[in-house]
């Protein structure tokens, strides 16, 4: 361990008499490690935040929408009698069944007006949205066709100031009084709530269709087993074309597998990002070799004077390897903090947008002393090697 540290010592010395030759030797490791860590730590932390978000939904149903491309989606129309056939056929296999509304309309309370999202909800709940004041649908809410919503945290503010205030009162919907029994929580991150996408109102299924009888948007059922979702779905399927025909075709949405498929795709842009930061470390290699064997060069009589005194192959090779190493490690710590740096402006708007976000530090920690100790031994190799192989006499004789 001595031996290693006074090398150490000798090559820091050796790389602080050139130091404005090492440090643009550094650059290209510095600006390689650093692009990595940004991009592995923003993206990891974007990926944290959407999930986080989405997760924060709980379980979601499995819808199911008619296809509008087909030749004549009116034949696939969806009815609010085909939930109970649904229902009965996939007995054992599916949980719940429930029509799905989805519309824009007017609502009003103490003279204030504003247009707004309004979905249909049901008694059974398997997300994990939570309650700023009141409670939730309940089964006697669509049994009855009860007259009562919940309304987002900004309607609430809006209209009654706040949202306890909000509780026990009343709204306008499309010319129907509706009670307040409840407000939401608003989503993590602003994207989930901008553009209005976080302004809404809540109401049963059932007095939907009573104030707008005719087709559903679409149908929600949850699957008993998450494992056979695709198949129930195309259970589901079958049992509608047993309605409306063969020729009705209707597509069904997994909110499960499309946050696979969007974790799926941030992993393979962070990839790719990562290949072309790896491409400015590799550059940064050759660079350290290049600077490496000039040193050698430099060097030469000062080898052969070591060798002439005892040093053995092994000893100049680790000299001139632990240099390599100490230009590749520096590099690569100013990087890493250069890129944790970064990473941390970036996931202050990553979380304010997506929802609260994770630095993955042991990720981070990981790849940049490993990207560092790799370019150090693999481009340090071949300059050590050449310094190691030199003959003492002919070393002297330059």
């Amino acid at each position: 361990m001595s031996r290693i540290l006074a090398y150490a010592s000798e090559a820091f010395r050796s790389i602080w008499l050139n130091r404005t030759r090492s440090i643009l030797t550094m650059l290209g490791m510095i600006i390689g490690t650093s692009s990595v860590i940004a991009v592995l730590g923003i993206s990891h932390a974007a990926s944290s935040g959407i999930n986080g978000t989405l997760n924060s939904l709980g379980v979601q149903p499995v819808q199911v929408n008619v296809d509008t491309n087909q030749d004549d989606p009116a034949i696939a129309q969806l009815q609010y009698r085909d939930v109970a056939t649904v229902q009965d056929a996939m007995l054992g296999s599916v949980t719940v069944t429930e029509p799905s509304y989805f519309q824009t309309w007017q609502i009003s309370a103490n003279r204030l007006h504003q247009y707004v999202t309004v979905f249909s909800g049901g008694g059974y709940h398997q997300d994990s949205l939570t309650l700023r004041a009141g409670r939730r649908l309940s089964t006697e809410d669509t049994a009855g066709g009860a007259h009562v919503a919940l309304v987002s945290l900004d309607l609430s503010e809006k209209f009654f100031g706040d949202a306890s205030s909000a509780v026990g009162n009343v709204v306008n919907l499309d010319g129907t009084r509706f009670k307040v029994i409840g407000v939401y929580d608003p989503l993590k991150g602003s994207l989930f709530n901008a553009g209005g996408q976080g302004t809404f109102v809540e109401i049963p299924y059932s007095t939907f269709h009573h104030m707008r009888p005719g087709p559903v948007d679409s149908i929600q059922f949850y699957p008993v087993s998450a494992d056979q979702t695709d198949a129930t779905s195309a259970a589901v399927v079958r049992v509608l074309q047993h309605i409306h025909g063969a020729r009705a075709k209707y597509i069904t949405q997994n909110s499960s597998a499309q946050i696979g498929g969007f974790e799926t795709v941030i992993n393979i842009v962070a990839a790719g990002l990562t290949a072309i930061g790896g491409v400015a470390l590799v550059v940064a290699g050759i660079g350290i070799m290049n600077i490496m064997l000039v040193s050698v060069t430099e060097r030469t009589r000062e080898i052969g004077i070591r060798k002439a005194i005892g040093a053995s192959r092994r000893d100049v090779a680790l000299q001139f390897l632990m240099e390599a190493l100490l230009l590749a490690f520096g590099g690569g710590l100013t990087g890493m903090v250069i890129g944790v740096l970064g990473t941390l402006g970036m996931v202050a708007l990553v979380s304010k947008t997506l929802g609260e976000s994770q630095i993955p530090y042991v990720l981070i920690i990981a790849v940049a002393m490993g990207f560092s100790v790799t370019v150090g031994v693999v481009f340090g190799s071949y300059p050590a090697l050449r310094a190691a192989r030199m003959d003492p006499i002919e070393a002297l004789r330059s």
